[in-house]
């Protein structure tokens, strides 16, 4: 699946969701609810049942931006649109959850932004971009939105409105062979800054797997990187895993 399918797909599912949202408002935060508290809070991040082919919901890596689009017709509705990056085309099947119920004391609906994840690791690879949507009924009762992906959130305070991050510098996409340079470590001697990836560059959980290092587990989390290195610090193998 290319990029361009990709992104289509996500906006075709989300699509969706608005539309079933419409018609059975099946996704909308009920203003009525019971507040918020940690036994009430919703599914827990990677929980849900299973996604095509035995995957499963899992955030997304990172969330770059968050909309609220307000239509005044039949009715009136706030739209919230997100986007965010994953860290290859095995995802699919973008969508916002809903973990606020009620009104929050801070005004704000809390959403995590959930795509089903790749049942295996992945190669290394480009970031691909996501996207979904979250219809709200008319009347609704908060005064912002924030969105969560797996390692960061973006909240947008002023409604309607628009708020975005910059993304990760790093996908490490073109790691192999390069050397790695950990946090507040010199950087490799004789490697130009090109051959170089610096740890700071890449904001996600990370598994650095030296020469003499054992692995005491292997609990797959599709968000975070391994990176094997070789004894001068090349990265010789590397997988989203």
């Amino acid at each position: 699946m290319t990029r361009k399918k990709l992104f289509t797909f996500a906006s075709l599912v989300a699509a969706g969701a608005m539309l079933g949202g419409l018609a059975a408002q099946a996704q909308q935060p009920a203003p009525q609810a019971a507040p918020s508290t940690p036994k009430d809070a919703g599914p827990t991040p990677g929980g849900g049942a299973p996604g095509p082919e035995g995957t499963r919901p899992f955030p997304v890596m990172f969330v770059t931006s968050v909309e609220l689009i307000r239509s005044e017709k039949t009715g009136g509705m706030d739209i919230v649109r997100a986007r965010g990056l994953v860290t290859s085309n095995a995802w699919g099947e973008p969508h916002l959850l809903p973990i606020t119920r009620g009104e929050g004391i801070d005004g704000m609906l809390d959403l995590i932004f959930q795509a089903s994840a790749p049942s295996d690791m992945a190669p290394l690879g480009p970031f691909m971009q996501v996207e979904a949507i979250l219809p709200i009924a008319k009347g609704h009762p908060y005064k912002g939105i924030r969105v969560r992906s797996g390692y960061n959130a973006v909240s947008l305070k002023t409604l309607p409105g628009f708020a975005e991050v910059a993304p990760p510098k790093e996908d490490c996409a073109k790691c192999l062979g390069k050397y790695f340079q950990a946090k507040g470590a010199a950087a490799p001697a004789g490697q130009a800054a090109g051959n170089v990836v610096k740890e700071e560059d890449l904001p996600y959980p990370l598994r650095i797997v030296r020469p003499t290092d054992g692995i005491p587990s292997y609990e797959y989390e599709p968000n975070r990187l391994t990176l094997v290195l070789s004894e001068a610090g090349q990265i010789v193998d590397a997988a989203w895993d």
